[in-house]
């Protein structure tokens, strides 16, 4: 019994060991994220993420990055976008350049996890592996 309790208490604590580095990383990631969205998202899709009239749509609330799966919203930053698409309940029809090459596949995590999770928007963690596999 008193070893059943020992591998149970043993579990939890490594539990609560991952969900704490699992927090960091994200911490580490969302932090990097806001200084890529700072030096290159920011000049058009504004600081506080509300996009700039008719031309650049918001990532605030954005039903696009909701709705959007991962693969494809990693593709759109990796290799930039273009054509009409629908925010919000809004049309646009414009071009987003692509993240410049001299950003690793952890700037581009860590930006994408930071828009997804900043803005009023509640979304995932997307690591570096993430990257690596869905930019091609």
């Amino acid at each position: 019994m008193k070893a059943i309790a020992t591998s149970i208490l043993c579990s939890a604590l490594m539990l609560a060991s991952s969900a704490a580095m699992c927090a960091q990383d994200k911490a580490a990631l969302m932090a990097k994220g806001q200084k890529v969205y700072n030096e290159y998202c920011k000049t058009c899709h504004q600081a506080n993420g509300q996009g700039l009239g008719a031309v650049y749509p918001p990532l605030a609330k954005s039903d696009y990055l909701k709705s959007t799966p991962m693969p494809k919203i990693i593709k759109e930053v990796v290799k930039g976008k273009s054509g009409k698409l629908k925010v919000n309940g809004k049309e646009y029809n414009g071009v987003m350049a692509p993240l410049p090459k001299k950003y690793t596949d952890e700037d581009i995590a860590g930006v994408i996890t930071y828009v997804y999770n900043s803005f009023g928007n509640s979304g995932p963690v997307v690591t570096p592996a993430d990257v690596k596999k869905h930019k091609k």
